[in-house]
């Protein structure tokens, strides 16, 4: 049945009298009508997961997973406050980018454990993976805001999509050894450009993920993974790779690519 639409002035009277009866001053509502609202859509604090990632992940960015296994209420409480904080649209851009990176890590780390003892997370799930469909980052195994979701989801579905940033390539953390190393503090908007600049520098300078000379490279999968995005906005790989590279490349260095090592990124 569809809803009678009330006049202006009829609307205005129901809420005085609402507001009398429950004893609310009118000229409270109409001086701050959106308080509720605005308190309850703020971005959560990641002090939490900070103080665990300090705790349980060393400077080489290998994660003790003994040790969130053993501090896993405080880790669940923290995936709780994730969970019933979905980004809002009055968040600024570094905050809802802090939220999804910080997500991504963190449901993660509670795949690892939910099926840990594990040598990797490709062992996790269906033997045949499907792209998008069978993988452990196709498994919908967390809600956010009530949705349920997956870490393709906030991957691809978020960070890639809503915010055209390749940095977050060297933030997201599959748990494996090739992969970037993961940060033993909590993305936070104040500081997430100097964050995502620094994980940069670390990740294209680190001999294990990239080895890099001035005529040729042996570069990371991810620089082939994600070409599509390295080479938006007049960019290219080379010029990512010398934005952090101690080494500069050659604007025609040969470039190959190293094999993946899908081993789990634990002490």
């Amino acid at each position: 049945m569809k809803r009678p639409h009330l006049p202006a002035h009829t609307f205005l009277a129901l809420s005085m009298a609402a507001c009398a009866a429950l004893a609310v001053p009118v000229a409270a509502v109409a001086a701050h009508p959106a308080t509720a609202v605005a308190a309850a859509a703020a971005a959560p604090d990641h002090s939490a997961f900070d103080k665990l990632l300090k705790k349980h992940v060393n400077s080489k960015g290998q994660v003790n997973y003994k040790g969130f296994k053993a501090d896993e209420k405080e880790f669940n409480q923290y995936l709780a406050l994730l969970s019933k904080n979905a980004p809002a649209a009055s968040w600024n851009k570094q905050e809802q980018m802090a939220y999804w990176i910080n997500a991504y890590n963190a449901y993660t780390i509670r795949l690892i454990l939910d099926h840990y003892p594990v040598q990797s997370i490709k062992d996790i799930g269906s033997k045949i993976k499907i792209p998008f469909v069978t993988t452990p980052w196709a498994a919908k195994f967390f809600s956010i805001g009530g949705k349920k979701m997956s870490l393709d989801e906030i991957e691809h579905g978020n960070l890639r999509k809503n915010y055209n940033d390749p940095r977050i390539h060297f933030a997201l953390v599959c748990a494996s050894v090739s992969c970037p190393s993961l940060r033993n503090e909590a993305y936070t908007a104040a500081k997430l450009d100097s964050q995502l600049d620094d994980q940069g520098r670390d990740f294209v300078n680190n001999p294990t993920k990239n080895k890099i000379s001035k005529s040729s490279a042996q570069l990371s999968k991810y620089f082939d993974w994600y070409k599509s995005d390295w080479n938006e906005n007049g960019q290219s790989v080379v010029k990512w790779v010398n934005k952090y590279s101690t080494t500069k490349l050659d604007a025609n260095a040969k470039i190959d690519f190293l094999d993946y090592n899908w081993n789990l990124n634990e002490q």
